[in-house]
């Protein structure tokens, strides 16, 4: 049996997969996160402990002969957080979480050294955990002076767990201090923040072992042995672990509050202009790209509650056949964007309006308008050097099959749909921890989910959406001149 943990912002997820990959059980506690200060985001660790404890110990009472079969562990979790520890490991302060953005001139700041993109691969983004130790050291100095380790949030708990201090290279890539070409800490980007490899924890892959469960914690969850822990991965790396994204190629389009098109790459392909995002993957000697824009269903889902009905509804009215893109173009910058144009304060718009404009003009223009930013996405990674032939879609906005006819046909290539599964971050590190437990060769296990439906491009309506998008490419420079 094994066990995958997923450290999410707004819960803690464990999942008990056996040696065939089938998910038997899992458990999942809540989260609350502290925003003591407009743009500060913060959690306490010890939240974090509490969370796994108790989904450990339900899992002991449900599934105590599952559980005791464990021998093997492995986490993901949310990226770019700044847990800061003493030399006795104790904790400092709250953990700045990734979404907090009060670093933000920080990170302008560490940006304008050329040297973070050239070896980082990525532009420093407030939300990265570099910028976050610069804040601590002007704002909090005693802490800063204190710090022993810093470590990402889901590795705090791998040390609750383990002992050790130890990261992998996919969550290490999203701090700006790893050289993500080479796989390890960067001397130079350290010290840029006054800090060195004494710092940061010991660095593996994915697939590699990390440590051993301590005895006693063995003892308490009724293992009968003490498992491996594995390396596991950043959240979006493990996700796509789950899914079986991990080749040369592969890709997935996740239509959740905020939109991911991930594409795992067999080189080191950096593009920061873009806002296109290098990371490692959990595997060794494979990257990724990711292109994310911030709106994706929160902009169907605010579009919702203005017009008071649930947005399923709304997609439900639109119909099963593809209808010619709308006049109105809606642009999803209700919180500003990330890839490709690196903008916290640009706002979103419809544009086009006409007293002809209904109900379901207004809601088939949000489906377009986020389709239009995620081939944006596209484009990002097609000049950075990822060619793609077809992506996979997930996400809460992947049930609407009107809205993946659009997708599809925007980005001009086929969209597959998964059966209905759990193929989620602790999904992908459960798989993580069986490789590791096992020495496994990973392509066998980290196999892609049987595809329930395929999405083909609305070949006749192409040139319609490919217009439609060269007008939507008008809109951001135009918004820009009104900030």
């Amino acid at each position: 049996m094994y066990l995958g943990i997923d450290l999410g912002t707004s819960s803690l997820k464990v999942v008990l997969m056996d040696e065939r990959q089938r998910i038997l059980a899992s458990s999942q506690q809540a989260l609350s996160v502290a925003r003591p200060y407009s743009g500060w985001s913060e959690q306490d660790p010890a939240d974090w402990i509490k969370a796994l404890e108790q989904a450990m110990d339900q899992l002991k009472a449900e599934h105590s002969q599952a559980i005791a079969a464990v021998t093997g562990i492995a986490l993901s979790g949310h990226m770019h957080g700044a847990c800061l520890l003493d030399a006795t490991n104790q904790v400092l302060r709250p953990c700045i979480l990734w979404n907090d953005t009060r670093s933000h001139q920080e990170a302008a700041q560490l940006d304008a050294n050329p040297l973070f993109r050239k070896l980082s691969g990525n532009i420093v983004f407030a939300g990265f955990t570099a910028p976050k130790l610069v804040w601590v050291k002007q704002y909090e100095p005693t802490i800063f002076n204190r710090v022993a380790k810093v470590l990402l949030p889901k590795d705090y708990l791998r040390w609750w767990l383990t002992g050790e201090h130890v990261s992998d290279c996919s969550d290490a890539a999203g701090t700006s201090w790893l050289d993500v070409g080479k796989r390890t800490w960067s001397d130079e980007l350290l010290q840029a923040c006054d800090l060195s490899r004494q710092h940061m924890p010991r660095l593996i892959e994915g697939t590699e072992v990390s440590g051993q469960l301590h005895a006693d914690l063995a003892r308490r969850w009724g293992m009968a042995n003490s498992p491996i822990v594995g390396g596991g991965a950043g959240d979006n790396a493990a996700s796509a672990c789950g899914m079986g994204v991990v080749q040369a190629g592969s890709a997935f389009v996740s239509l959740g509050t905020s939109g991911v098109l991930f594409a795992a790459t067999a080189s080191y392909l950096p593009y920061p202009e873009s806002a296109v995002h290098t990371f490692c993957h959990a595997l060794p000697q494979t990257w990724h790209q990711m292109g994310v824009i911030l709106s994706a269903t929160d902009s169907l889902n605010w579009y919702a509650n203005i017009c008071q009905e649930p947005a399923a509804l709304l997609t439900q009215a639109l119909g099963h056949e593809l209808k010619a893109p709308t006049q109105v173009i809606f642009a999803p910058y209700l919180a500003g964007e990330r890839t490709p144009h690196n903008d916290a304060k640009i706002r979103g718009a419809f544009l086009g309006l006409s007293q002809h404009s209904e109900r379901h003009t207004l809601t088939q223009a949000v489906l377009e308008g986020v389709a239009f930013a995620i081939r944006d996405n596209l484009l990002a990674l097609h000049q950075a050097g990822t060619t793609l032939e077809r992506v996979m879609a997930v996400g809460g906005g992947s049930r609407s099959s009107y809205w993946l006819k659009i997708l599809a046909t925007v980005l001009n290539m086929p969209v597959d749909l998964p059966a209905e599964g759990d193929f989620g971050a602790a999904f992908g590190a459960a798989r993580l921890a069986f490789i590791a437990a096992n020495q496994a060769d990973p392509l066998p296990v980290l196999s892609p989910p049987r595809i329930e439906r395929s999405f083909e491009p609305a070949k006749h309506l192409v040139d319609d959406f490919a217009q439609a998008y060269a007008n939507y490419r008008r809109v951001y420079p135009a918004l820009k001149l009104l900030q």
